[in-house]
């Protein structure tokens, strides 16, 4: 996807309950070197809904990599990358686990159900800030996303 001139537009699924996590990832990227647009979600349940396109997220776009916390209400970061990654129309979405747990188990589990990426929140400010400008740099600047024409998604 295109904005005018000003190249790629990156779009970007934060699921996350926390208001201040929310935020922090919104300040952290508004002067990121790539232009993206974020999305939020609350919980698993509206994840899934937004990544399937119903009720309210009809219209939404494909994200082109999320940012998933795991502990989050009604369904959890697990059970969406469980759904995400079995649908074949969503698996080739990247999947940032973005999480306060440092439990090997967490770890372990959501690389088995194919996490691309594991990262535990700090809770500095400052570091918080740093691990979001480091995800921008290497998710959205160095790695290349499939994008949805690829992979058989919508646009």
């Amino acid at each position: 996807m295109t904005d005018g001139d000003y190249g790629t537009l990156i779009e970007i699924l934060l699921v996350e309950d926390n208001p201040g996590d929310v935020l922090l990832t919104v300040e952290a990227l508004k002067d990121a070197k790539v232009r993206n647009r974020l999305h939020v979600t609350r919980d698993g349940v509206e994840a899934m809904a937004f990544l399937r396109l119903e009720g309210p997220y009809a219209d939404k776009p494909r994200p082109d990599i999320i940012l998933l916390d795991l502990n989050m209400p009604k369904k959890d970061g697990r059970e969406v990358l469980t759904e995400l990654k079995a649908d074949p129309a969503l698996k080739s979405i990247p999947v940032v686990v973005l999480t306060t747990s440092k439990a090997e188990e967490d770890i372990l589990r959501s690389y088995n159900l194919h996490a691309n990426c594991y990262i535990s929140k700090p809770v500095d400010l400052e570091q918080f800030l740093k691990v979001i400008k480091s995800i921008e740099d290497f998710w959205l600047t160095i790695v290349a996303l499939p994008n949805s024409e690829s992979t058989g998604g919508r646009a």
